[in-house]
């Protein structure tokens, strides 16, 4: 006979016995294990000792004294058809249609045989004359068809998983308004409140408090690297705003739940309950927003006149410090306006301060409407989830790893507070645009089978790009297509925002079990089954607990390494076993800010908190790389775990892009720099442990080796337009033959791409936009980041970025998009400028030897010419983009070629020595019976 202590809190006896039996007849869930929380059937305990459990009444099992354990649901609800509620998924997966899948699968491998045979001639038909242009040629077409197979082959099994949000409110929402959803930490991060402007942060934050996510499992950590107070002023007014912001979307279902958004918006469907009062509710909030907002833009003044005015009062004489004040009187601890020792960037004190306190567990209704609240909330639940502040400690001479350290200091300040079993990591730029997000992401976290999936990735949506994308910033081609076909395999990468992740997979946890072979290579899960870690908790039952030895857990529970590797915080390590095994059906324990665990959680924060510990090595989010985002994703994948695509509509998450070329290709190059570093890493998939889908292995090196593509492209963007000035061409005499496989070769990519945008989702014109920014950043970024990880790898010298600005330039009043035509100039942009004008050259060129009548045949040379105006075409954003406002006007970048054009060929036909000299050239090649033309 086990005690056991009921929901009610009576205490009261049952056999264990008898309950074990129980649940051993009932069908296992299709997870994989006999006790689970899956269905409902039955659950196990989320404790630090397993070993320990008892069973309890009302069929819930768990270790005495303790609350981490999980309810039972023995008598399940059933819908209007009788089928058993919690027994249906909350999430499909769906197929692609076989009419584009089988096509498109069976054209991939036309294609590879097609170039195989197409390289194949080229070997065995050489050029003599131009020995150098041919071996090189034949190394770019071998490097451009292996970076195609690369990006090609992982895309063979895409699939759609679509969350069923209906079956989620009724498996875990009660009727009294209280829900047993798993709590969720949601981080923001932000580095400088003026480069990543203010209004920005607190739009996203305003958006993340109206979620509709219970309020008492929500909280919202907003981490500022800056330290300065004019972030937190701004949160703090936030959180004022937000006590009308947040009951006004709930009362009427408003959409998107970001302010500026929403106050941008043309027209407003109506998706709430009073629509009577909806227009008075709408002009009063939008009252107070424009307030709010001139309260925002103004709080840079209103700190340096406080801070005149207390300094005033308190400094005597020059050169005293002149400290920066708060609010309330008191000095702030972060970076100063004034900057000093200890309060400079990169040089402050630790803070964490609770902007919004927990709120209770039951709902909580407003006011009725009144004189002096002329709104209505006395029928919305006025509850605000808990609003956090952190700053974390810097100090000269640490190396505080940028985002990458924010998200783990994030994560332990976390993990003392509020401890949720999931975080949402979301860039400051990014609000929630469907108040839906959160709990779509949650559905492919609590599905069945899904104690292996170890996050969740949203696309990428941006807003403020202009109507033609003319740099590719939606770049929906990789969102859409290639993250949608890795869901087929062990999941997509992780792109550094809008991404829900399991805790512990954090805290280095090993996933439950592995199944590598996904749904292509079923059989591959057992030749690589995992055996040597067992999760405790879930899916440990009963008979498994009595069997096992017992763990070297100790004080700390169950911990997958060395408790010093965590840090020295007891605290924070105390806190790892239970989040390691939640209890997603019972309310989360109200969260503790007393002064103890407040001082706890700016300790976990300091600078040297981290030193001798395997964070940003072994545990968090990785350091010492540009793209910790993608190394974070892939050191999870090769333990094992899996990762989910969630696409919704309306689009879960909207951010801002770098419209301006400049911004967008100092982007691009830290990515591309970033993924080569990876490459010359530890962390280079071609050693990754064999728990990797082989797939998802030859993902992860297109990843790691696409920006060495540039050193290829460069050679075949110049050198075909310089052979007409030379005379050397890269084939010597084209055949039948080669014309048939350059066709088909041709031919089949373009029907790829077909069928590829249609599974996918997106148009011709976002497709071919992709290929035009893909040539500008080929010639640019990509080229400029293959030197510089060359020159850190053999000079070993570290590599720095500047943060990519958000801050319009433009006159956006009378232009939104005036940014777009704002030019910077940048070293970027020599490598596109030289291969504009090759092209131009060369093809004035050829024209000019056909019109002096050294060629004689147009079609001799008509190749070359149309592969030159194809590398034109494909620059031609670039072009518009340089010449700045005068790029508006299409005409005028084509002026611009056709002078280039006509002047060359001028002066080619009338400067006599090159004339002369090019003619005997020619001449000698037709009485050697020899003539060279480009295929």
């Amino acid at each position: 006979m086990a005690p056991a202590v009921a929901a009610g809190g009576r205490v009261g006896t049952v056999e264990a016995p008898a309950v074990a039996a129980a649940a051993s007849q009932k069908k296992p869930c299709a997870c994989g294990f006999q006790v689970c929380a899956c269905t409902g059937s039955a659950a196990v305990a989320s404790a630090a000792s397993s070993l320990d459990m008892d069973i309890m009444d009302s069929g819930r099992i768990g270790p005495p004294g303790t609350e981490g354990w999980v309810g039972v649901e023995l008598n399940p609800e059933t819908d209007e058809s009788g089928a058993v509620v919690d027994d249906r998924p909350v999430f499909k997966t769906e197929k692609i249609k076989g009419v584009l899948l089988y096509p498109y699968r069976v054209l991939i491998f036309v294609r590879l045989i097609a170039f195989t045979l197409f390289v194949i001639w080229r070997i065995s038909h050489k050029n003599p004359d131009a020995m150098w242009l041919w071996v090189t040629s034949i190394c770019g077409e071998f490097w451009f068809g292996f970076s195609w197979l690369l990006d090609q082959l992982p895309k063979l099994n895409p699939i759609n998983r679509v969350p069923d949000l209906a079956v989620l409110r009724q498996r875990f929402d009660r009727p009294d308004g209280t829900s047993t959803l798993p709590g969720l930490d949601i981080f923001v991060t932000t580095a400088d409140p003026i480069k990543e402007p203010i209004l920005s942060t607190a739009n996203s934050v305003l958006s993340i408090l109206a979620a509709d996510y219970p309020v008492d499992r929500s909280t919202c950590y907003v981490s500022d690297d800056s330290g300065m107070l004019l972030t937190y002023e701004a949160l703090a007014e936030a959180s004022k705003f937000a006590t009308l912001w947040v009951p006004f979307c709930r009362k009427h279902g408003i959409e998107p739940r970001g302010p500026e958004s929403y106050f941008e918006l043309k027209s407003h469907p109506y998706m709430g309950r009073a629509q009577d009062e909806f227009v008075n509710d709408r002009r009063r909030v939008r009252k107070e927003y424009d307030e709010f907002k001139a309260r925002i833009n103004s709080l840079e003044h209103d700190i340096k006149q406080r801070n005149d005015g207390y300094n005033a009062a308190v400094v005597q004489g020059e050169g005293q410090l002149r400290p920066t004040w708060m609010a309330d009187g008191n000095q702030w601890e972060g970076t100063w306006v004034d900057a000093s020792e200890n309060h400079r960037k990169g040089d402050h004190a630790g803070i964490v301060l609770v902007l919004v306190e927990h709120p209770s567990h039951t709902r909580q209704y407003g006011p009725p409407a009144s004189a002096d609240n002329p709104l209505d909330f006395s029928t919305v639940d006025v509850r605000l989830p808990m609003l956090v502040y952190m700053s974390r400690e810097k100090r000269p001479g640490v190396n505080h790893q940028k985002k990458a350290g924010a998200m783990n200091a994030l994560t332990r300040a976390s993990g003392l507070l509020s401890n949720a079993p999931f975080i949402l990591n979301l860039d400051c730029d990014h609000y929630i645009n469907n108040s839906q997000a959160l709990r779509a992401g949650i559905c492919f976290m609590v599905g069945r089978d899904s104690d292996t999936v170890a996050f969740v990735q949203f696309p990428q949506r941006f807003e403020g790009v202009d109507p033609t994308d003319l740099y590719a910033n939606h770049n929906r081609i990789f969102f859409d297509g290639t993250l949608r076909a890795l869901d087929g395999m062990q999941g997509p990468i992780y792109v550094g925002t809008g991404c829900l992740f399991r805790r512990i997979t954090v805290y280095a946890f090993d996933p439950p079990r592995i199944n590598v072979g996904g749904p292509c290579f079923p059989m591959l899960g057992g030749m690589f089954a995992k055996t040597k870690y067992e999760k405790p908790g879930l899916e440990m039952t009963m008979a498994k607990a009595k069997a096992a030895p017992v763990p070297a857990k100790g004080k700390h529970g169950f911990l997958p390494l060395p408790k010093k590797t965590y840090g020295k915080s007891e605290a924070f390590v105390d806190s790892i076993p239970r989040a390691s095994h939640p209890s997603p059906y019972e309310p989360a324990e109200t969260v503790a800010t007393d002064d103890g665990i407040m001082a706890e959680a700016v300790n976990v924060t300091a600078a040297e908190f981290e030193k001798k510990t395997g964070w940003g090595k072994e545990i968090g989010w990785v350091y010492d790389t540009v793209t910790e985002d993608v190394v974070t994703g892939y050191r999870m994948h090769i333990k094992g775990w899996r990762s989910r695509y969630c696409s919704i509509y309306p689009h879960a998450f909207i951010g801002t892009a770098p419209i301006n070329l400049t911004e967008r290709l100092f982007q691009v190059l830290r990515w591309s720099t970033g993924s080569l570093e990876i490459f010359f890493s530890k962390n280079n998939p071609l050693f990754g442990s064999t728990y990797l889908h082989p797939l998802q292995r030859v993902a992860y090196i297109n990843i790691t080796t696409y920006p060495f593509t540039a050193i290829f492209l460069i050679f075949y963007t110049t050198v075909p337009a310089l052979s007409f000035v030379t005379g050397h061409f890269i084939v010597q005499r084209p055949t039948t033959m080669f014309y048939v496989y350059l066709g088909i070769v041709l031919s089949t990519l373009l029907v790829i791409a077909v069928l590829e945008v249609k599974w996918a989702g997106v148009t011709v014109f976002e497709w071919f936009r992709n290929g035009q920014f893909w040539m500008t950043a080929s010639c640019s970024a990509y080229l400029q980041a293959v030197f510089q990880v060359l020159i850190k790898v053999i000079f070993q010298r570290d590599i720095s970025f500047k943060l990519t600005s958000k801050l319009p330039t433009g006159d956006e009043k009378k232009d939104p998009y005036a940014d777009l035509y704002v030019v910077r100039w940048t070293p970027l942009f020599i490598t596109p400028v030289i291969v504009i004008f090759v092209n131009i050259i060369g093809s004035a060129v050829a024209f000019a030897k056909v019109l002096d009548g050294e060629w004689t045949h147009w079609l001799k040379v008509a190749g070359g010419v149309f592969f030159n105006f194809w590398v034109l075409f494909h620059l031609y954003p670039f072009a518009k983009g340089i010449l700045g406002k005068h790029g508006k006007t299409p005409v005028v970048v084509l002026v611009w070629w056709a002078f280039t054009f006509v002047i060359t060929a001028v002066l080619y036909i009338n400067i006599p020595h090159i004339h002369h000299s090019s003619g005997a050239k020619v001449a000698h090649a037709h009485h050697g019976q020899k003539f060279l033309a480009w295929p």
